[in-house]
Protein backbone atom coordinates (compact mmCIF):
# COMPACT_ATOMS: atom_id res chain seq x y z
CA UNK A 1 0.00 0.00 0.00
CA UNK A 2 1.35 3.41 -1.00
CA UNK A 3 1.39 6.14 1.63
CA UNK A 4 0.04 9.40 0.26
CA UNK A 5 1.11 12.85 1.35
CA UNK A 6 -1.41 15.29 -0.11
CA UNK A 7 -1.40 18.91 -1.20
CA UNK A 8 -4.98 20.11 -1.68
CA UNK A 9 -5.89 23.04 -3.96
CA UNK A 10 -9.31 24.67 -3.96
CA UNK A 11 -11.20 27.84 -3.12
CA UNK A 12 -15.04 27.79 -2.75
CA UNK A 13 -17.48 25.83 -0.57
CA UNK A 14 -17.65 23.11 -3.21
CA UNK A 15 -14.00 22.28 -2.43
CA UNK A 16 -14.42 22.33 1.36
CA UNK A 17 -16.54 19.16 1.40
CA UNK A 18 -13.72 17.19 -0.26
CA UNK A 19 -11.00 18.61 1.99
CA UNK A 20 -13.14 17.81 5.05
CA UNK A 21 -13.69 14.23 3.82
CA UNK A 22 -9.91 13.75 3.44
CA UNK A 23 -9.28 15.18 6.94
CA UNK A 24 -12.07 13.07 8.47
CA UNK A 25 -10.51 9.97 6.90
CA UNK A 26 -7.14 10.80 8.51
CA UNK A 27 -5.22 11.58 5.33
CA UNK A 28 -2.08 13.63 5.78
CA UNK A 29 -2.63 17.08 4.25
CA UNK A 30 0.84 18.57 3.83
CA UNK A 31 -0.54 21.90 2.65
CA UNK A 32 -3.55 23.71 1.26
CA UNK A 33 -3.30 26.10 -1.69
CA UNK A 34 -6.13 28.59 -2.11
CA UNK A 35 -6.88 31.98 -3.67
CA UNK A 36 -5.52 35.16 -2.05
CA UNK A 37 -7.88 37.05 0.28
CA UNK A 38 -10.04 39.49 -1.69
CA UNK A 39 -11.82 42.73 -0.73
CA UNK A 40 -15.58 42.20 -0.46
CA UNK A 41 -18.69 44.07 0.66
CA UNK A 42 -19.23 47.76 1.25
CA UNK A 43 -16.27 48.13 3.58
CA UNK A 44 -14.04 46.20 1.13
CA UNK A 45 -12.73 44.09 4.02
CA UNK A 46 -10.43 41.26 3.01
CA UNK A 47 -12.44 38.09 2.68
CA UNK A 48 -10.89 34.64 3.15
CA UNK A 49 -11.89 31.78 0.84
CA UNK A 50 -14.14 29.04 2.25
CA UNK A 51 -11.22 26.59 1.90
CA UNK A 52 -8.84 28.88 3.83
CA UNK A 53 -11.33 29.29 6.69
CA UNK A 54 -11.74 25.52 7.03
CA UNK A 55 -7.99 24.84 6.65
CA UNK A 56 -7.13 27.31 9.43
CA UNK A 57 -9.74 25.70 11.73
CA UNK A 58 -7.92 22.39 11.16
CA UNK A 59 -4.44 23.96 11.69
CA UNK A 60 -3.39 23.06 8.15
CA UNK A 61 -0.60 24.93 6.38
CA UNK A 62 -2.08 27.44 3.90
CA UNK A 63 -0.36 29.00 0.87
CA UNK A 64 -2.03 31.77 -1.17
CA UNK A 65 0.11 32.47 -4.22
CA UNK A 66 -0.85 35.21 -6.67
CA UNK A 67 1.45 33.69 -9.30
CA UNK A 68 1.66 29.89 -9.56
CA UNK A 69 4.92 30.14 -11.54
CA UNK A 70 6.67 32.26 -8.89
CA UNK A 71 9.95 30.63 -7.85
CA UNK A 72 9.40 31.21 -4.13
CA UNK A 73 5.99 29.52 -4.31
CA UNK A 74 7.38 26.57 -6.34
CA UNK A 75 10.18 26.09 -3.80
CA UNK A 76 7.71 26.21 -0.92
CA UNK A 77 5.45 23.71 -2.71
CA UNK A 78 8.43 21.35 -3.23
CA UNK A 79 9.35 21.64 0.44
CA UNK A 80 5.96 20.17 1.40
CA UNK A 81 7.16 16.85 -0.11
CA UNK A 82 3.69 15.89 -1.34
CA UNK A 83 3.43 12.83 -3.58
CA UNK A 84 -0.19 13.56 -4.65
CA UNK A 85 -2.02 16.77 -5.46
CA UNK A 86 -5.82 17.04 -5.46
CA UNK A 87 -7.58 19.93 -7.17
CA UNK A 88 -11.22 20.93 -6.61
CA UNK A 89 -12.56 24.22 -8.06
CA UNK A 90 -9.23 26.00 -8.31
CA UNK A 91 -7.57 27.48 -11.39
CA UNK A 92 -5.47 26.28 -14.30
CA UNK A 93 -2.09 24.98 -13.12
CA UNK A 94 1.25 25.44 -14.87
CA UNK A 95 3.04 22.25 -15.91
CA UNK A 96 5.76 22.63 -13.27
CA UNK A 97 3.06 22.45 -10.58
CA UNK A 98 0.92 19.55 -11.83
CA UNK A 99 3.96 17.45 -12.81
CA UNK A 100 5.59 17.82 -9.41
CA UNK A 101 4.18 14.92 -7.31
CA UNK A 102 5.16 11.28 -7.85
CA UNK A 103 1.56 10.01 -8.00
CA UNK A 104 0.34 12.89 -10.15
CA UNK A 105 -2.24 15.64 -9.80
CA UNK A 106 -5.91 14.86 -10.19
CA UNK A 107 -8.95 17.08 -10.43
CA UNK A 108 -12.61 16.69 -9.46
CA UNK A 109 -14.95 18.11 -12.10
CA UNK A 110 -18.73 18.48 -11.74
CA UNK A 111 -19.77 16.90 -15.04
CA UNK A 112 -19.49 13.70 -17.02
CA UNK A 113 -16.44 14.61 -19.07
CA UNK A 114 -15.82 15.22 -21.92
CA UNK A 115 -19.10 17.18 -21.81
CA UNK A 116 -19.23 20.46 -19.91
CA UNK A 117 -15.54 21.24 -19.70
CA UNK A 118 -15.06 24.70 -18.27
CA UNK A 119 -15.96 27.01 -15.41
CA UNK A 120 -19.72 26.49 -14.95
CA UNK A 121 -20.69 22.83 -15.59
CA UNK A 122 -23.54 22.75 -13.05
CA UNK A 123 -25.26 25.84 -14.45
CA UNK A 124 -24.93 24.80 -18.09
CA UNK A 125 -26.22 21.25 -17.55
CA UNK A 126 -29.44 22.73 -16.15
CA UNK A 127 -29.68 25.59 -18.66
CA UNK A 128 -29.43 23.02 -21.45
CA UNK A 129 -32.18 20.90 -19.91
CA UNK A 130 -30.04 17.82 -19.20
CA UNK A 131 -31.72 15.02 -17.25
CA UNK A 132 -28.40 13.48 -16.16
CA UNK A 133 -25.03 14.84 -15.06
CA UNK A 134 -22.27 13.55 -12.82
CA UNK A 135 -18.78 13.91 -11.47
CA UNK A 136 -15.38 12.94 -12.84
CA UNK A 137 -11.92 12.55 -11.39
CA UNK A 138 -9.12 12.87 -13.94
CA UNK A 139 -5.38 13.47 -14.11
CA UNK A 140 -4.49 17.00 -15.16
CA UNK A 141 -2.68 17.69 -18.43
CA UNK A 142 -1.81 20.81 -20.48
CA UNK A 143 -5.38 21.72 -21.46
CA UNK A 144 -8.52 22.49 -19.46
CA UNK A 145 -10.43 19.39 -18.29
CA UNK A 146 -9.01 17.10 -20.99
CA UNK A 147 -6.85 14.66 -19.00
CA UNK A 148 -7.16 10.89 -18.57
CA UNK A 149 -10.34 9.92 -16.71
CA UNK A 150 -9.89 7.96 -13.47
CA UNK A 151 -13.49 7.56 -12.23
CA UNK A 152 -16.98 8.84 -13.05
CA UNK A 153 -20.35 8.69 -11.38
CA UNK A 154 -23.70 9.59 -12.95
CA UNK A 155 -26.53 11.46 -11.20
CA UNK A 156 -30.11 12.10 -12.30
CA UNK A 157 -31.33 15.70 -12.43
CA UNK A 158 -34.85 16.33 -11.07
CA UNK A 159 -37.17 18.27 -13.43
CA UNK A 160 -37.41 21.35 -11.16
CA UNK A 161 -33.98 21.13 -9.52
CA UNK A 162 -32.00 24.37 -9.42
CA UNK A 163 -28.27 25.02 -9.54
CA UNK A 164 -28.00 25.42 -5.76
CA UNK A 165 -29.53 22.01 -5.00
CA UNK A 166 -27.56 20.26 -7.73
CA UNK A 167 -24.34 21.95 -6.55
CA UNK A 168 -24.87 20.55 -3.04
CA UNK A 169 -25.58 17.02 -4.27
CA UNK A 170 -22.56 17.00 -6.60
CA UNK A 171 -20.38 18.45 -3.83
CA UNK A 172 -21.21 15.53 -1.50
CA UNK A 173 -20.97 12.83 -4.18
CA UNK A 174 -17.78 14.44 -5.48
CA UNK A 175 -16.09 14.22 -2.08
CA UNK A 176 -16.92 10.48 -1.98
CA UNK A 177 -15.50 9.96 -5.47
CA UNK A 178 -12.27 11.74 -4.52
CA UNK A 179 -11.95 9.43 -1.50
CA UNK A 180 -12.47 6.39 -3.75
CA UNK A 181 -9.86 7.73 -6.18
CA UNK A 182 -7.29 8.29 -3.43
CA UNK A 183 -7.85 4.76 -2.11
CA UNK A 184 -7.30 3.32 -5.61
CA UNK A 185 -4.02 5.30 -5.88
CA UNK A 186 -2.93 4.00 -2.45
CA UNK A 187 -3.77 0.42 -3.36
CA UNK A 188 -2.24 0.75 -6.86
CA UNK A 189 -5.50 -0.45 -8.44
CA UNK A 190 -6.01 2.67 -10.51
CA UNK A 191 -6.69 2.49 -14.22
CA UNK A 192 -7.36 5.46 -16.49
CA UNK A 193 -8.74 5.99 -19.97
CA UNK A 194 -8.55 8.73 -22.55
CA UNK A 195 -11.58 10.98 -22.81
CA UNK A 196 -13.72 9.81 -25.74
CA UNK A 197 -13.93 11.98 -28.84
CA UNK A 198 -17.49 13.26 -29.00
CA UNK A 199 -19.28 15.17 -31.73
CA UNK A 200 -21.26 18.25 -30.67
CA UNK A 201 -19.47 18.48 -27.35
CA UNK A 202 -21.37 20.62 -24.83
CA UNK A 203 -19.24 23.23 -23.09
CA UNK A 204 -19.49 25.09 -19.78
CA UNK A 205 -17.85 28.43 -20.42
CA UNK A 206 -17.87 31.18 -17.80
CA UNK A 207 -21.21 32.88 -17.25
CA UNK A 208 -21.44 36.65 -17.80
CA UNK A 209 -24.20 39.15 -17.05
CA UNK A 210 -25.52 39.10 -20.63
CA UNK A 211 -25.80 35.27 -20.42
CA UNK A 212 -28.21 35.66 -17.51
CA UNK A 213 -30.79 37.90 -19.22
CA UNK A 214 -34.07 36.11 -19.89
CA UNK A 215 -35.27 36.18 -23.49
CA UNK A 216 -39.05 35.95 -23.09
CA UNK A 217 -39.49 35.18 -26.80
CA UNK A 218 -37.94 31.74 -26.27
CA UNK A 219 -39.94 28.60 -25.51
CA UNK A 220 -41.39 27.97 -22.05
CA UNK A 221 -38.91 25.10 -21.39
CA UNK A 222 -35.85 27.13 -22.38
CA UNK A 223 -36.89 30.00 -20.08
CA UNK A 224 -37.70 27.65 -17.18
CA UNK A 225 -34.36 25.83 -17.54
CA UNK A 226 -32.41 29.08 -17.71
CA UNK A 227 -33.94 30.47 -14.52
CA UNK A 228 -33.39 27.27 -12.49
CA UNK A 229 -29.93 26.84 -13.99
CA UNK A 230 -28.87 30.26 -12.69
CA UNK A 231 -30.54 30.05 -9.27
CA UNK A 232 -29.48 31.07 -6.69
CA UNK A 233 -26.28 32.37 -8.27
CA UNK A 234 -25.62 34.38 -10.37
CA UNK A 235 -29.44 34.58 -10.95
CA UNK A 236 -31.41 35.19 -14.14
CA UNK A 237 -32.58 38.76 -14.67
CA UNK A 238 -35.06 40.67 -16.76
CA UNK A 239 -36.18 44.22 -17.46
CA UNK A 240 -39.54 44.87 -15.83
CA UNK A 241 -41.49 47.68 -17.48
CA UNK A 242 -44.11 49.36 -15.28
CA UNK A 243 -45.55 52.20 -17.35
CA UNK A 244 -42.57 54.56 -17.85
CA UNK A 245 -40.34 52.88 -15.23
CA UNK A 246 -37.81 50.16 -16.14
CA UNK A 247 -36.46 47.96 -13.33
CA UNK A 248 -33.77 45.25 -13.60
CA UNK A 249 -35.19 42.38 -11.53
CA UNK A 250 -33.58 39.08 -10.57
CA UNK A 251 -35.73 35.96 -10.81
CA UNK A 252 -34.96 32.97 -8.58
CA UNK A 253 -37.87 30.59 -8.53
CA UNK A 254 -40.58 29.87 -11.10
CA UNK A 255 -42.91 27.17 -12.33
CA UNK A 256 -44.12 26.68 -15.88
CA UNK A 257 -47.80 26.48 -16.75
CA UNK A 258 -48.45 24.94 -20.16
CA UNK A 259 -51.55 26.58 -21.56
CA UNK A 260 -52.86 28.12 -24.77
CA UNK A 261 -53.39 31.91 -24.79
CA UNK A 262 -53.39 34.87 -27.17
CA UNK A 263 -51.42 37.29 -25.00
CA UNK A 264 -48.35 39.14 -26.17
CA UNK A 265 -45.05 37.62 -24.98
CA UNK A 266 -43.89 39.27 -21.74
CA UNK A 267 -47.34 40.38 -20.60
CA UNK A 268 -47.72 40.11 -16.82
CA UNK A 269 -50.92 38.74 -15.31
CA UNK A 270 -51.20 39.29 -11.57
CA UNK A 271 -53.61 39.25 -8.65
CA UNK A 272 -53.06 39.74 -4.91
CA UNK A 273 -51.14 36.48 -4.53
CA UNK A 274 -49.42 35.67 -7.80
CA UNK A 275 -47.73 36.96 -10.93
CA UNK A 276 -47.14 35.14 -14.19
CA UNK A 277 -45.54 36.08 -17.50
CA UNK A 278 -47.05 35.11 -20.84
CA UNK A 279 -44.64 33.14 -23.06
CA UNK A 280 -44.88 30.81 -26.05
CA UNK A 281 -46.78 27.74 -24.91
CA UNK A 282 -48.08 29.09 -21.61
CA UNK A 283 -46.95 31.09 -18.62
CA UNK A 284 -43.92 31.35 -16.36
CA UNK A 285 -45.27 31.85 -12.84
CA UNK A 286 -42.80 33.76 -10.69
CA UNK A 287 -42.49 32.72 -7.03
CA UNK A 288 -39.31 34.45 -5.82
CA UNK A 289 -37.71 37.59 -7.22
CA UNK A 290 -35.66 40.61 -6.22
CA UNK A 291 -36.26 44.26 -7.06
CA UNK A 292 -33.25 46.61 -7.37
CA UNK A 293 -31.88 47.57 -3.94
CA UNK A 294 -34.26 45.20 -2.12
CA UNK A 295 -33.95 41.75 -0.60
CA UNK A 296 -35.22 38.78 -2.55
CA UNK A 297 -38.75 37.83 -1.54
CA UNK A 298 -41.65 35.66 -2.50
CA UNK A 299 -44.20 37.22 -4.82
CA UNK A 300 -47.04 37.05 -2.29
CA UNK A 301 -45.04 39.17 0.17
CA UNK A 302 -43.96 41.54 -2.60
CA UNK A 303 -47.58 42.12 -3.68
CA UNK A 304 -48.52 43.33 -0.19
CA UNK A 305 -46.86 46.65 -0.96
CA UNK A 306 -46.28 46.58 -4.70
CA UNK A 307 -48.57 46.22 -7.68
CA UNK A 308 -48.17 45.58 -11.38
CA UNK A 309 -50.11 47.91 -13.67
CA UNK A 310 -52.23 46.79 -16.62
CA UNK A 311 -49.38 47.64 -18.98
CA UNK A 312 -46.62 45.91 -16.97
CA UNK A 313 -44.42 43.58 -18.99
CA UNK A 314 -41.14 41.68 -18.91
CA UNK A 315 -38.65 42.29 -21.69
Amino acid sequence: MKKVNIVFMGTPDFAVATLKTLVDNNYNIAGVITAPDRPAGRGQKLNQSAVKKYALEQDLKVLQPTNLKDENFLNELKSLKANLQIIVAFRMLPKQVWQMPEHGTFNLHASLLPHYRGAAPINWALINGETKTGITTFFIDEKIDTGEIIMQEELDIAPNENAGNLHDRLMIEGSKLVLKTVKAIEEDTISTYTQPKVENIRTAYKIHKHTCKVDWSQSIDIIHNKIRGLSPYPAAWSELYIDEVVLAVKIYEVTKITETHNLKTGTIISDKNSAKVAVKGGYIEIHVLQLPGKKKMNVKSLLNGFSFTENSKMR
